[in-house]
């Protein structure tokens, strides 16, 4: 600890700080460790935040895949909702069943397969003819999804957020 005496001389301190600051040889490093630790060091933390949200998400939509993996196989698959969910929440071992899989199967036609969805076979073979130019396609569509919370908490970032993966595969006869 340091103290001062009254007989200090807070100009000859000034003085002589100034004759060694015209020297510049330091101030660089200085002035860059001032700056790398007020934006820096968040900047590092809001990067590592974002890697984690990207790696999780990845994640997510590989779950998704997973579970529109195994309803694909076959109409039985397909309607197997326990199945499929069982098989996306195992391809996000690191989140197990925190992991909500929603998975729905629908039907459409083979020469408009983004247009109307048929929520039975009954009702997309009424629609679609059975001819080689149209026909009705099975479809299982996965939605995953997971509330995540980063290990670090940024100011002006949310504390939670919220990733999905959605996965729609053609159901194999």
């Amino acid at each position: 600890m340091i103290y001062f005496s009254r007989s200090f001389n807070f100009h000859s301190l000034i003085a002589g700080l100034r004759k060694h600051c015209k020297d510049n040889a330091g101030n660089a490093a200085l002035e860059f460790a001032l700056a790398f630790g007020m934006f820096g060091t968040p900047m590092l933390l809001g990067s590592s935040e974002l890697a984690l949200l990207i790696y999780d998400s990845i994640e997510v939509s590989n779950s998704a895949h997973a579970g529109a993996m195994y309803g694909m196989m076959s109409s039985t698959f397909a309607a197997d909702t326990a199945g499929i969910q069982k098989a996306a929440q195992a391809e996000a071992a690191d989140f197990g069943t925190s992991v909500t899989v929603t998975p729905t199967s629908y039907y459409a036609c083979s020469n408009a397969v983004d247009g109307t969805q048929y929520a039975t076979e009954a009702a997309a073979s009424a629609v679609c003819p059975a001819n080689a130019s149209n026909h009705y396609l099975q479809f299982v569509k996965v939605v995953a999804s997971m509330n995540i919370t980063p290990p670090v908490q940024c100011p002006g970032l949310p504390k939670t957020w919220v990733v999905n993966g959605t996965s729609v595969m053609e159901v194999q006869e």
